[in-house]
């Protein structure tokens, strides 16, 4: 038990560490190919971050197939935009509304309105699809949904990049060549790509602590993929997200989150539909509704007051606090 908690935290460990290589890497990355603020939010710095849960069920279904590997990546997938819709968006406002009170930024969310209601509204769509049109019985059908889920993230990536939005700061140092003023791109192309083979290791690491802890605690490993893993996994876009809100930049902070929700709920989304049964159903079945209702929250939000989005975003915590005790009641 103590070697696969260890593996569990190490696991995690090298995922946050690579995670933050990959995103300082992109990030250059779009300032040096002059990107707008939404796109390297919303896709390059979205993508980057999404990419710890996006891995972790490839890593569980391929190398896990034989135990509760698809389990565990089904509980992957579906509990990335579950997480992102009630705990990451949510985190954004408690953090508005802390650093107003701390007097280091206003109450009111400065972010550019068009870009966040293109991300919820793909959002929506995409998953709603995932969740309620997929076509169990037919293979082929099923191959047809998950290639229209990938195209239609291309399209959503299109429309971003061809979006109006603010010109992309400048990163104050990349990790590859921290001492460089202007360092090559093609350093920070290999610190993105060294990221991402890190990152394959440790989320191998990660499942194979999972499987074996809920095994041993008797908890589904599906709903502890699901509940608990996420939580974990997204902490780069928590971290990147509350550390832009305190620099003001929450055009980037929102983008990161929401951008990571298109994504969350097309490209893993599509690998479910292929490589499982992908039969939703049960309490994970509800977590997707409840991620959808925190979804239209925020789209419906993004309507009103600057000053009062804040609050609203943070009400999308009941969602999470209301999942998290339907399950370990259903447990008992």
């Amino acid at each position: 038990m103590i070697i696969d908690i260890l593996l569990l935290v190490l696991g995690l460990i090298i995922i946050l560490i690579a995670a933050e290589l990959f995103t300082n890497g992109v990030e250059t990355i779009g300032h040096r190919l002059q990107f707008s603020q939404n796109f390297t939010g919303s896709v390059l710095a979205a993508v980057g971050t999404a990419l710890p849960e996006s891995i972790l069920p490839v890593i569980a279904i391929i190398f896990f197939a034989d135990n509760s590997g698809h389990e565990i990546g089904i509980g992957a997938i579906l509990g990335a935009p579950f997480m992102l819709s009630t705990l990451a968006i949510p985190l954004i406002g408690l953090t508005v509304i802390v650093g107003y009170l701390l007097k280091r930024r206003s109450l009111a969310l400065n972010m550019e309105e068009v870009g966040l209601r293109r991300d919820i509204v793909f959002f929506l769509f995409a998953y709603s699809v995932a969740l309620f049109v997929v076509p169990y019985e037919s293979y082929i059908l099923k191959v047809f949904t998950a290639l229209f889920l990938v195209m239609l993230y291309v399209l959503y990536v299109y429309l971003t990049l061809r979006g109006e939005s603010g010109e992309m700061e400048e990163t104050e140092f990349l990790y590859f060549a921290p001492k460089k003023e202007n360092p090559h791109i093609l350093i920070a192309v290999f610190q993105a790509v060294f990221a991402l083979g890190v990152m394959v290791t440790g989320a191998h690491l990660f499942v194979h602590g999972i499987e074996h802890i809920s095994s041993a605690f008797g908890f589904s490993p599906l709903l502890f993929s699901l509940l608990l893993a996420p939580v974990a996994t997204e902490l780069p876009e928590k971290v990147n997200s509350v550390l832009w809100v305190f620099r003001g930049k929450d055009t980037l902070a929102i983008g990161n989150v929401s951008g990571a929700m298109v994504f969350q709920s097309t490209i893993p989304v599509s690998f479910g539909i292929i490589f499982t049964d992908w039969n939703i159903e049960g309490l994970a079945l509800v977590s997707g509704v409840f991620a959808i209702i925190a979804g239209f929250l925020v789209l419906v939000l993004s309507y009103v007051n600057k000053k009062l989005i804040p609050f609203g975003f943070s009400l999308g915590m009941i969602f999470y606090i209301t999942y998290f005790y339907l399950t370990v009641t259903s447990m008992g």
